[in-house]
This record gives structure tokens, sequence and C-alpha cells, in this order.
């Protein structure tokens, strides 16, 4: 079980702002959903999810028994507004943290039309039915850093540089930020938030990674899939450069941003966000698969990029000083400490034979928001050991 002392200090890096309150995840069982899932339950909120399935076999939100943690759990499409529309008067949200989504860039090549409907068609049924519903609430949607019409330049891309994407997953999601730009300026104005009550924002993510991603196509998982079997690791796009960043240090960005959007209405904050590492955090493919190795204790990579393969941005940073200097949000673990934390969650998983995970992740969410306070503070902090026992 969590100690009392790991639940203090989890809720006092959001002033317990989460507590007591209904707050409706899409894509909950997700990678990045199943973390925040995690993290909202012990912030003592009310959890309903909704979302299509559990998305792979393994996946955390199995393994951590996440749907134990959750007052509600939908299975159903996004496409289908009638079941959204339900799905949120059970709920009653005070908080929508909307993350379902065709998240995979080779994927969307395979099923382009698939991916804009889900991704930009679902994001639409999502702001219809809340826009109907008429009720206050904070609503966060996420998108990805890929939303930018990246340049392949050096340049860290702000919030107000333009929306674009080559392939059919990053144009969706410049498309999902074009289409919360005209809800919130339709239907949602930020300047008269006092008589809608609802407040819509966007978060843009750098590259995750995290302990319980199995996901197809996907740098980490492949990584750990070919590291198991001892083969050495298929890596197609060695010298792309990524703001790689651990899965915690994008969910604080969101929670951040949702808790002062529940208390202050500021029209300052109904706009996009990145949230990414420090720019030193970039690093390109190659060396991430190295640094995981070198903490595995072992392994090999071979590049298997080929001429023809689907294009795939080679370089890509965010600009965080928005996030630093108006919501006081900063990275909080460094490159090194991500892969660390990565590698000793996989290694943990296949060691635990079946057993539930969610005291590793709870003990992530400790150890980081004890950091995030000591960074915060500009002290060492105190750090806090859960139990060993199941949760």
């Amino acid at each position: 079980m969590t100690s009392k002392n790991a639940i203090k200090l989890i809720r006092e890096a959001f002033d317990s702002e989460f507590e007591g309150r209904s707050v409706f995840v899409t894509g909950h069982t997700g990678f990045k959903g199943s973390w925040l899932t995690i993290w909202l339950h012990q912030l003592g909120a009310k959890v309903s999810g909704f979302s299509m399935n559990v998305p792979t076999c393994p996946s955390n939100f199995k393994a951590s028994r996440v749907g134990e943690l959750i007052e509600r759990h939908v299975e159903a499409d996004l496409r289908s507004i009638s079941s959204l529309q339900t799905s949120l008067e059970k709920a009653d949200p005070d908080v929508v943290f909307h993350l379902a989504a065709q998240p995979l860039v080779r994927e969307s090549y395979r099923s382009p039309h698939d991916t804009f409907e889900t991704n930009f068609m679902g994001t639409c049924n999502l702001l219809e039915a809340i826009r109907l519903r008429a009720k206050p609430c904070v609503v966060v949607v996420i998108t990805s850093d890929k939303c930018y019409e990246n340049q392949e330049s050096h340049h860290p891309y702000l919030e107000d540089d333009a929306m674009g994407g080559h392939d059919p997953y990053s144009a969706s999601k410049g498309a999902v930020e074009l289409l919360v730009a005209s809800y919130r300026r339709s239907f949602f104005p930020a300047a008269r938030v006092s008589e809608h009550g609802i407040k819509l924002a966007s978060a843009r993510a750098g590259n995750v990674i995290g302990g319980g991603d199995w996901a197809q196509d996907r740098l980490v998982p492949d990584i750990v899939e070919h590291l198991n079997a001892q083969r050495p690791v298929p890596v197609r796009n060695p010298a792309a450069v990524r703001p790689w960043q651990h899965v915690l240090e994008p969910l604080s960005g969101y929670l951040t941003l949702a808790s002062r959007m529940l208390v202050a209405d500021d029209p300052e904050l109904c706009s996009g966000w990145n949230f990414g590492p420090h720019e030193h955090g970039s690093a390109c493919v190659s060396t991430l698969v190295e640094r995981f190795c070198a903490a595995w204790k072992g392994g090999t990579w071979d590049n298997v990029s080929t001429p023809g393969q689907p294009h795939e941005a080679k370089l890509l940073r965010l600009s965080i000083e928005k996030a630093k200097s108006q919501l006081s949000w900063h990275p909080v673990w460094q490159f090194e400490q991500s892969v660390q934390r990565t590698v000793q969650w996989y290694r943990a998983f296949n060691q635990a034979a079946g057993a539930s995970m969610l005291n590793f992740c709870l003990q992530d969410i400790a150890d980081y928001s004890r950091d995030s306070l000591a960074v915060e503070r500009g002290s060492a902090g105190t750090e806090i050991r859960l139990s060993t026992q199941a949760a």
C-alpha cells in the first residue's frame, strides 16, 4: 500500500486541487493515459475512463491493474458522439483530459483515413459533446510535438508557430490544434469564461519514454522486445533527434496546467502549451538506444534504415519557456535518469511474473513528486519509500 507520507507528498506537488474532483480521461487504457489515471487516483480524484479498448498486450493498464482504481470504465469509440455524451453525463466531470488517439506515425501511413477520423473527428465529437453539455469544466486536449510545420531546423518550436505535419499522424495533430483553437474562439472564448465556464487548452509533449509502453513501431518497446530476446535492436532512423522525456514529465505539465485552470479564470491559461525536456534533453535515436543498452547491461543495435522507408522527421525540438515562465513548470528528470527509470520498470516487470506493477508506478510518482518539490524549493528534499506490499 502507499504510505501516508508518500500520498501527502504527491498531493502537495499539486496543492490537492484534484482531491474529490471528477476527472474524465479519454485513452485511459493507453501508455500515458494509464500513468495519468494512477497519478490522478493518488491525488484523490474520482476518475472515469473512456477508451476503445486496451490497445496492447501486455499493457500498463493491465500490468498495474488500473481498472481497479477508477469509478467507471467505458469501452467505446470516439467516433460515436452519443457514447461520449452519455459518458460525460454520467461522469459529470470537473476536468477532462483528452488523450485517446491513433498515436503512431507508421500506422498513419497504413491507415490514413482512420487516423484522421479518430484524431480529428474524435476530438471534434468530444468538444461538441462538451459544448452541448454546457456545464463548466476544464478541458486539456493532448496533441503532439509533431503538430508543428517542421522545417527540420535547430529552432525550438514556440506555441504560436505554424501548425502542419508531413505524415498523416502529424497532420492530424496539427489539424486538432486548429480545431481546438476554433472551438475556443467560436464557443468558449477565454475572455468570457465567467459566462460559459468552459476552459479549453491544448498540450504538446516531446517524445515520451517510460515503463509500460508496448506500442507497435515505437522505439522503447522495440528495444525491450529485442533485448529480452537477446537480439540486436533494429533502428530505422539512428540520426533523428528527438526531445526525449520520461512519461511523468509531460503528465506533470498537464496536471499543473489543469490545476491552475481549476482555480483561476486567467484567459492566458486557455491556450497551447509545450511540455518538453531542457534543451540538452534532446538526443539522437542512436544515443537513446546505446544508453538503454548500457543501463540494461548488454545489447547491441543494427541500422536498418532504407532509402524508401516512410518519411519521419529528422530533427525536432520544443521551446518550454512559456510553461517555465507562466506556470513555473520545469522538467525534473534528466535524460540519463529517465532512461534508467525506464529500464528499471521493464526489468521489474520481467521479474514480477504477473504480479501488479502498481507499487512500482507509485514509487516513480512519489520519487518524481519529491524531486519536483526539491527543484521548486532548491533543496534536496526528503526521500519517500513505499511498502513493497501488493497494492
